[in-house]
């Protein structure tokens, strides 16, 4: 179903809030404005700037029911998880790894045709029904699923007594963890599974494009490279027990990747499909091995080591551009991870005030640079603005895909108001693809998190597919997203409450919305987590208008529209870079086409034209742009936007990067503070200041005057020898430019005095250090100090328990 033609503007808004099914009839009261409303932070939206497009790919889920997704004109679908790491679909059968037994499993679904009517083509039979693409899970390890059979990895009676067992199905089938704790090893991989290289995935491929055409015509469009592939070692270690390093990351990806392209040329592949934030950084075989040593290893990694010290994610992405310089073909379309909330509670249905409190804060680690994750991580993550940076340094032009996450509690109003947060981050920043596992049921909250994007109306009502500008005064009370809709012009507006009591708060239009009239409103809250309720108009004034968002509830606008015939300008040609250099570059490129109004002026952007501030407007005719105070040996990625008379923003063009000309370190200064201190260890924060020219890749040395250790350290690479420290750049805050500041930080172990550490150096070169604050002493039980209870490292190690 289509929107009403009578719908111009939507803005969603998220408050907190309860189950709904979409009302078709006469307006409702307010209920929840009738409570008293404390002032909320105020909201301003300006369509006429900020904009690009939102792929409708971001809204997708793993394993959908078929009405959900029919109701939800689902966009994508993920058939993924462990179980397909190793599904045979000659067979229709697949093995279940670590999450249950190590057991060979199959489906009933008869074998007389296969593989015709397996559980994969009944997948795809769902999707095509719904007009759903499909992302395809396809094994990479070596192995696959050797027969319909109940044989398991690690049977009991032959690799002896196990720790667990499947005691109701098949007792002989063990969990792989002798009695003294120590896993079984030396088993045999073909007791449960037969070897299958890029050739199993490549006729695998050819066979759904007969049954289904290719990816052009209606066929599977996504394939991901196998689930998972840093835990292989974890998940599969029946078949392979050692950590998966770079260089098998890499062939394997390479090899299977190239089996699909040769059978389908228009499919897209996504990788690596790490697990999580370590997969960025490390190999499979690093967190193996540093979850075994613990320590110092997780500073200097040996897998890393011998690939010139490089974190895993940016050497893959270097990789996978390598290949297509050298055969001419993209084996990588789109650099895809997974994400979970590490924090306490948080995946999960825990839903206590303090874990309610921290998911909805926990959200946060996809974007927000001043949000440090509270967790075993204990540091920003910035995920998706990371991930697109990790892109544009060492593959442009892979597109973004997250193929799971889970915010937790889907079956609660808080999980529901989490779930729309994400949905809207992913929207605001610019993700390609992105696949919710494990799909809520319809009537669950989390599926109308859904609906307040896909079907707020139950006729299709829909958020916009063009993401404009949208800020809150405080995105923790109300976090605002915005997009234009194209059939009806609509502006669209999401804001999430992510507090308990109701707010009143001023919203500020710009740019596509009418200045008078009123407004539909449909709300989703803790007032009634039954049904979407369509409610009493809302009035709207020149500029705007103010409301109250009740607690826990989810709020969507229609708005007047603007003309529907404004249209504005095109994307400028991409940018060319000449005379470059330490300081400027001079940039150029091919004139917008007007729209509905004639193009004002463009604006260079060095980043994200949604996110940051212009470095230079040039009026047009104009088509080029001296870029001035720039950094020696930086790199810089700009976009070009035109903006026509009436205020209307175009999309940004392609990016071009540059990178200015190198120059030598010259000093610095350091801030060296400890936190804590419970008096065996410390948490230290080292803020260090870049003096002299720019630097595009930095070394901080210093040494400690006591027994001091460097347990723990992010936002670098550690590593210690002696009382020597040294702390490399992590990649990504790699460039340092005259007068700019980053930090770093460490947790430490020391006897005695802990005395600040000395001789700090930037390049080799002495920083000065102007003092060192003093230690706050904090109370910790008897062996225990603050941040136990992970394995330490770089970025944080894998925890015992890392999801499902």
């Amino acid at each position: 179903m289509t929107p009403r033609a009578a719908l111009a503007a939507v803005v969603l808004l998220v408050a907190g809030g309860g189950l709904a099914d979409p009302v078709r009839a006469s307006a409702l009261p307010d209920r929840g404005a009738a409570r008293a409303a404390a002032d909320g932070p105020a909201l301003t939206v300006d369509a006429t700037t900020g904009r690009h497009p939102i792929d409708p790919h971001i809204y997708g889920i793993n394993f959908a029911d078929e009405s959900l997704a029919e109701e939800l004109r689902l966009p994508v679908r993920r058939w993924g998880g462990n179980a397909t790491t190793r599904y045979n679909y000659q067979l229709d059968a697949y093995n279940a790894g670590a999450d249950w037994y190590f057991e060979n499993l199959f489906y009933d679904n008869g074998t007389d045709g296969l593989p015709d009517g397996s559980e994969a083509d009944k997948f795809i039979d769902q999707n095509r029904r719904t007009g759903t693409d499909t992302v395809l899970t396809v094994p990479m390890s070596g192995w696959t699923t050797a027969a319909r059979n109940a044989a398991c990895g690690f049977s009991i009676a032959r690799y002896g007594p196990q720790q667990g067992s499947d005691a109701q199905w098949r007792p002989d089938c063990g969990n792989g963890v002798k009695s003294d704790g120590t896993n079984v090893t030396g088993n045999d991989p073909a007791d449960t599974s037969v070897a299958a290289g890029p050739e199993f995935t490549g006729d695998w491929v050819r066979y759904l494009n007969r049954a289904y055409g290719s990816a052009d015509d209606g066929g599977v469009r996504f394939y991901d490279l196998d689930n998972e592939p840093d835990l292989w070692h974890s998940t599969h270690r029946d078949v392979h027990p050692d950590g998966a390093g770079y260089d098998e990351l890499r062939d394997r990806a390479y090899a299977t990747a190239d089996a699909i392209k040769d059978a389908d040329p228009g499919a897209k592949t996504l990788g690596p499909v790490g697990w999580g934030f370590n997969s960025l950084i490390y190999s499979g075989l690093d967190q193996k091995t540093c979850n075994e040593k613990g320590g110092d290893c997780w500073s200097n990694p040996p897998d890393r080591a011998a690939h010139g010290g490089l974190q895993f994610a940016p050497w893959y992405l270097q990789q996978m551009k390598a290949y297509e310089q050298s055969h001419g073909r993209r084996v990588l379309d789109y650099f895809d991870e997974h994400i979970y909330p590490q924090q306490s509670g948080v995946f999960g249905d825990a839903v206590d005030a303090d874990t309610q409190a921290l998911r909805l804060r926990s959200t946060r680690q996809l974007w927000d640079p001043t949000y440090v994750d509270e967790s075993w991580i204990n540091q920003p993550v910035q995920f998706i603005p990371r991930m697109r940076s990790l892109v544009d340094e060492n593959y442009p032009g892979t597109k973004l895909a997250i193929t799971e996450y889970n915010w937790g509690a889907l079956n609660h109003i808080n999980g529901a108001l989490a779930q729309a947060d994400v949905l809207g981050i992913f929207g605001r920043e610019g993700l390609d693809l992105a696949t919710l596992w494990d799909p809520p049921a319809a009537t669950e909250p989390g599926a109308y998190a859904f609906r307040m994007f896909r079907n707020y109306d139950g006729e299709g009502g829909s958020f916009g597919e063009t993401a404009v500008h949208a800020a809150s005064a405080d995105q923790e009370k109300l976090a605002v997203y915005a997009a234009e809709r194209a059939s009806d012009h609509a502006l669209t507006v999401v804001v999430v409450n992510k507090t308990t009591g109701d707010l009143t708060a001023p919203v500020s239009l710009t740019g596509g919305t009418g200045t008078a009239g009123a407004a539909q409103v449909y709300r989703y809250g803790q007032d009634d987590t039954t049904a979407i309720r369509h409610l009493a108009d809302q009035p709207l004034t020149d500029g705007g208008f103010t409301t109250t968002f009740p607690a826990y509830s989810i709020t969507t606008y229609v708005l007047p529209a603007g003309s529907a015939e404004a249209e504005p300008p095109t994307a400028p040609g991409t940018p060319a870079a000449t005379a470059v250099g330490s300081d400027r570059a001079t940039l150029s490129w091919t004139a917008s086409t007007a729209g509905s109004s004639p193009v004002a002026s463009y604006q260079v952007y060095s980043g994200d034209p949604a996110g940051t501030a212009p470095v230079a407007t040039v009026d047009a005719p104009a088509t080029s742009a001296t870029v001035t105070g720039l950094s020696p040996a930086t790199a810089y990625t700009f976009r070009v936007v035109a903006k026509d008379t009436a205020g209307r923003s175009s999309p940004p063009s392609a990016p071009v990067r540059v990178t200015t000309a190198a120059a030598q370190p010259a000093g610095c200064t350091v801030d060296y503070r400890v936190g804590n201190d419970w008096g065996t260890g410390f948490t230290a924060t080292v803020t260090l200041t870049n003096r002299g020219p720019a630097l595009n890749g930095w070394r901080l040395g210093f040494s400690f005057t006591g027994d001091q250790k460097v347990t723990h350290g992010w936002n670098g690479t550690w590593s210690q020898n002696g009382a020597a420290v040294t702390a490399k750049d992590a990649g990504w805050n790699a460039a340092l430019a005259t007068g700019t500041s980053t930090t770093i930080g460490f947790n430490g172990s020391y006897t005695g005095t802990n005395a600040a550490p000395r001789d700090f150096t930037l390049n080799g070169e002495p920083c000065t250090v102007p003092g060192t604050a003093a230690a706050a002493r904090i109370a910790a039980p008897v062996g225990h100090a603050p941040g136990d209870g992970a394995v330490h490292g770089s970025a944080g190690a894998v925890p015992g328990s890392v999801r499902r």
